[in-house]
Formats: C-alpha cells, structure tokens, sequence
C-alpha cells in the first residue's frame, strides 16, 4: 500500500466511523439497554439517550482508522499474487482481511465500549467516574472485560459484512458499466450490514451483558450509598 493510500484509508476510515457511531448514537443507547439483563425501563429507558457519548466520540475515530488501514493494507497485500490474487478466491480475501482488522481494532474499541455501554445503563454516573470506577475495582483489565466476546461478534460480522459489501459492489458496477457513485456504495453498504447484524445479534447481546455484568453489581452498590446520603456522582453524560 502506498502512503497516499495509507493516509487515504486512515482518515476516511476514522471520520466515517465517528460519523456513524455518532450520529446513530441514541439508537445504539437504545439497543444496549433492551440487551441489558436489568431490562429497558431499568436501565433508563428514552432517558439520556446520550449518556456515554464522550467515550464513543475519544474511540471511535482511531478504532474505525485501524480498522480500516488493516482492512486495506491486507487485501492489497493478499492481493499481489498467488492464490488470494484469483478473482474466485476474493470473498476469502476480503474475509481474512475483515477479521484482522477487527482484531486491531478491537485493541482501541473495547475500552471505549465498556465505559459507554456502562454509562448507557447507569445514568446516575458520568462517563469519567465510571471510567475512574472501573480502573478502581477492575484495574486495566477491567477496560478489556469482553474483549473475546467482542472479537468473536466482530469477527462473524466483517465475514459477513464485508464479502457481502464488495460482491453486492462488483455487481451493481459490472450491470450498469462503471464505477459506483458514493451513494450506490453507501446502499451496497447499508445492506450488507443489516444482514450481518441479523445474523449476529446473539452475540452482541452477549458481548453487551458480559461488559455490563460489573456495571450492574457497582450500580447497586452505588444506589444504596446514594440513599444513605455517604456520597454523590454528578448525573450527567
């Protein structure tokens, strides 16, 4: 890969993850509630849909740009020769190449994850006490608690996603004789990813649970303190 391309890949990969993870925010404060073990109502409801929205803003743009800079660099690297090189063998390509960017994305993803989902199903505690509280009871591990159950729902979505995405561009380009507009790639896009998160959403309820098992526990013991009056977080994102 060249570095035009690298730095092409980088940026545009980093400011399309931010945009969507932020703009779809309220909706993944939603999905991430109806997942939690507390229930919806329970875990907030329509309330401050935009609890947790700083730790999606800091991880978003690097994780989205590793993600992206490893898809590409790998395609392109399986793609100079050999067997990977072969017009039939390319959905492989593209799924090996989905997998390990997820792999090093998910380095930059999980910590921001857990304190955003956290802060989602917990509005009585800002997105930087909850981040304080995590580091205080968990230690660092706490930050990469369902990094495996990430990386195993990541990873079955990119293989589905991705493959998906090229072929459904590759089809559309090849009937109507060039190259896709924007738009066309972005629908190609949009699809693919429906079906991808179709099919994986058991796994992200369990990714979802696992990063908010500690959560939970702390909530409760946060509650009880705030009724006995012994201390007091700031209610705010």
């Amino acid at each position: 890969m060249e570095r035009r391309e690298f730095v092409a890949s980088l940026v545009a990969g980093g400011c399309a993850g931010m945009c969507v993870d932020l703009t779809l925010f309220p909706l993944d404060t939603i999905k991430t509630r109806l997942q939690s073990q507390q229930g919806f109502y329970k875990a907030g409801g329509f309330r401050g849909i935009y609890a947790g929205v700083p730790s999606a803003a800091v991880g978003s743009f690097p994780s989205a740009a590793a993600f992206f800079v490893t898809y590409e660099y790998t395609k392109a690297l399986l793609g100079t020769g050999g067997v990977f090189a072969l017009p039939h063998v390319a959905p492989v390509t593209h799924m090996l190449a989905a997998s390990l960017g997820e792999v090093v994305a998910c380095m930059i993803r999980v910590p921001t994850e857990v304190v955003k989902q956290r802060a989602q199903a917990s509005l009585s505690s800002s997105t930087y006490n909850i981040l304080l509280a995590t580091l205080r009871e968990e230690g660092v591990r706490g930050l990469y608690r369902g990094y495996g159950s990430t990386v195993l729902r990541e990873i079955p979505f990119s293989l589905v996603q991705f493959p998906l995405w090229e072929y459904l561009k590759t089809l559309w380009s090849s009937r109507q004789g060039h190259t896709l507009y924007s738009w066309q790639s972005a629908v190609c896009g949009a699809v693919a990813g429906a079906v991808a998160a179709f099919v994986t959403t058991p796994l992200d309820v369990a990714k979802t649970r696992i990063m908010l098992a500690k959560s939970v526990c702390w909530q409760h013991t946060e509650d009880n303190l705030h009724q006995r009056g012994r201390f007091h977080l700031p209610r705010s994102l």
